[in-house]
């Protein structure tokens, strides 16, 4: 996969810092503290027990680093690069206590994010030979949507808007509460600024034709159309606005869905749905 600039650990600090808080509760950790004698070090190795794509290695040392910063944590696989079982992640050298602390919140991250971007890279690799494009959504886990976006650029992926702020998207909700397609595309131009992408989701080809020919949108979002209404809905569109399908799309599906010409195809399971990945920490 391409490499992913890293997002500032200033960032992503906060996210680890609140699950080590979580984890440690009110005392610390009981059992290392009570078992493991001071001043004893050992040598750890994050572990693949499955094939991937890493994601998540990023939070995992910065777990690391927050519990002991005398901790050597050194990389081994990237984010955003394949690996096979067995293979070897990282490798934390230092207090065995403090391996042990930050242990649990480092490979909750990794797995759950390198599941992502492993899902991830599956649904890109049905795209080859087509336009379209796999972006993600805003179903993601409270709190955690920013990393597991970033999952999704590590799997080869593309992001969709990261909040409510980002652009306009207008639902079959909202159309029903301006009164129709007309009424929210004339607001649009009237409100909206210039520097504002605007789609506009549909989910019947007369209501492609009368965005055609109102204007003012950028995007057009195909919800659940079957992919002969999709081939429909390219023709229809002749490469005027971006066409995004979604709704329904199971991995099974994608291939034959970015056959149909689409530009982006967004999947919400990518982060509500990827079964978090198989690593360990092998002393």
């Amino acid at each position: 996969m391409t490499a992913q600039p890293p997002f500032p650990d200033l960032i992503l600090e906060p996210l680890v810092r609140a699950a080590l808080v979580e984890d440690l509760g009110t005392y610390g950790d009981l059992t290392t503290r009570t078992v493991i004698p001071a001043g004893t070090h050992y040598a750890a190795r994050i572990v693949a027990r499955e094939a991937g794509v890493a994601s998540g290695m990023q939070l995992a040392r910065i777990a690391f680093r927050l519990v002991d910063p005398d901790l050597s944590f050194r990389l081994q696989v990237p984010d955003g690069a394949a690996f096979q079982s067995g293979d070897v992640l990282a490798e934390i050298t230092g207090e065995a206590a403090s391996i042990l602390t930050a242990e649990r919140v480092a490979l909750n991250f990794a797995g759950r994010l390198c599941g992502i971007a492993t899902q991830t890279a599956a649904h890109v690799a049905e795209t080859r030979g087509t336009r379209a494009r796999i972006t993600c959504t805003r179903k993601t886990t409270p709190g955690l949507r920013i990393v597991e976006k970033q999952a999704v650029l590590h799997g080869g992926g593309f992001n969709h808007r990261f909040s409510l702020s980002d652009a306009i998207l207008i639902k079959d909700n909202h159309i029903a509460a301006a009164g129709g397609i007309a009424p929210v595309l004339a607001a649009v131009k009237a409100r909206a600024s210039h520097m504002v992408r605007v789609e506009i989701e549909v989910d019947r080809l007369d209501q492609l034709a009368e965005v055609l020919a109102h204007g003012g949108a950028d995007v057009v979002l195909l919800d659940n159309m079957d992919s002969e209404t999709l081939r429909a809905a390219v023709a229809m569109n002749a490469g005027r606005l971006v066409l995004e399908a979604s709704g329904n799309m199971r991995l099974a599906r994608i291939a034959e869905v970015a056959a149909t010409g689409v530009d982006y195809i967004s999947v919400g399971g990518l982060t509500h749905s990827s079964r978090t990945l198989d690593l360990g920490l092998d002393f």
